[in-house]
């Protein structure tokens, strides 16, 4: 559990029910503002609590003036949305998680130093040379709490792990319509262009064909 104080007598507390809980009581403070957040890895979740850290401390003068309920309620009523959010948001956010979920849990990708080691780059700035051939558009990468992470698929073992040549080609093809975990869900979904096999288990052995399912992909959503 982690504790956060911005003034004396204003603290944020996050964790979990059990480590909150013995932590408050020990806590002398006479009013508590309890939020509870479902799922842990819940994306965005980390930017939720340094939010709700920072309203905390803008109020901190209005904590002093008036040590009352009707404080409380204020706060309360700054953290909340003031309408609900719409029901085909909420499916998206869910379905956005999902996705993001299963490339995650597929478990094909390097950070820079995984990189940097298979590829036996420098190791001195590990980040230097998979970013150069992210910024060529050799090479793409996901970007999850605050780490980049690259493709091992993506990577040619016959070259000393660098970029295979047809991932840059598919990331021309795609052309900034997808980002980094857009291009990242499309090569693990099955594709029926492919004959319903994922685009990176085939990106090494018949490039061709990957690329011309990129190409597939943008003429759909062009004339969707």
């Amino acid at each position: 559990m982690s504790v956060r104080k911005e003034h004396t007598g204003v603290s944020t507390l996050i964790g979990t029910p059990k480590e909150v809980k013995v932590s408050l009581a020990k806590s002398q403070a006479e009013q508590v503002l309890l939020i509870t957040v479902d799922h842990q890895n819940h994306i965005g979740t980390q930017h939720l609590f340094e939010n709700l850290s920072n309203v905390a401390s803008s109020m901190y003068g209005l904590f002093q003036q008036h040590q009352s309920r009707t404080t409380l309620e204020r706060l309360a009523e700054a953290l909340v949305p003031p309408t609900p959010a719409p029901p085909h948001i909420i499916k998206e956010a869910a379905m956005l998680i999902q996705a993001r979920k299963a490339v995650l849990e597929s478990g094909d990708w390097l950070n820079a130093a995984e990189l940097a080691h298979l590829a036996q780059l420098s190791t001195a700035n590990p980040s230097a040379q998979p970013n150069k051939w992210k910024k060529a558009g050799r090479i793409f990468a996901i970007h999850h709490n605050g780490v980049d992470y690259f493709p091992a698929w993506g990577l040619d073992k016959n070259e000393g792990f660098r970029p295979l040549k047809a991932l840059g080609k598919v990331i021309e093809v795609f052309g900034g319509q997808k980002d980094g975990w857009g291009m990242a869900f499309w090569f693990l979904s099955a594709n029926s262009f492919l004959g319903g096999k994922r685009p990176q288990d085939m990106l090494a052995t018949q490039p061709d064909l990957v690329i011309d399912a990129a190409r597939d992909e943008v003429q759909g959503v062009a004339h969707g």
